[in-house]
């Protein structure tokens, strides 16, 4: 799920969505507005599932998709090579999901994880 924001009230550490991918924001400068134009801001942030880095520059008046991004908590129920079964502590629903390097020899079943859900994809972001 998203929904539409101003660039002017986006924040660093905060979400948006670039290029369909929901992204971190790293660093936003805004500018001053020109004799016949507006206030621009430069926004630099980091895929949440790619990591791959993105940078955009946008009126501040212009609006931006704001990704809902729900962070839960689960617990490993199975380790299947590279993948890993999860049930969610709250809804008890299980899933299924890839393993990052990060956290690959780490996992352990019966071991409360956190994850990020944001358009339905998720991602392992603590153990």
């Amino acid at each position: 799920m998203k929904q539409l924001a101003e660039v002017r009230t986006l924040r660093v550490n905060r979400y948006m969505i670039i290029d369909d991918e929901p992204c971190k924001i790293m660093s936003l400068s805004t500018s001053k507005p020109g004799k016949h134009g507006e206030a621009k801001a430069r926004i630099e942030a980091i895929g949440v599932f790619d990591g791959q880095k993105r940078s955009v520059v946008h009126p501040v008046k212009h609006k931006v998709h704001v990704p809902l991004i729900d962070k839960r908590n689960a617990q490993v129920l199975a380790l299947m090579g590279d993948n890993v079964q999860l049930m969610d502590l709250e809804t008890y629903e299980t899933f299924e999901m890839a393993i990052p390097d990060e956290f690959k020899g780490k996992l352990k079943a019966g071991n409360e994880i956190s994850y990020l859900e944001a358009l339905g994809r998720k991602k392992i972001t603590r153990v």
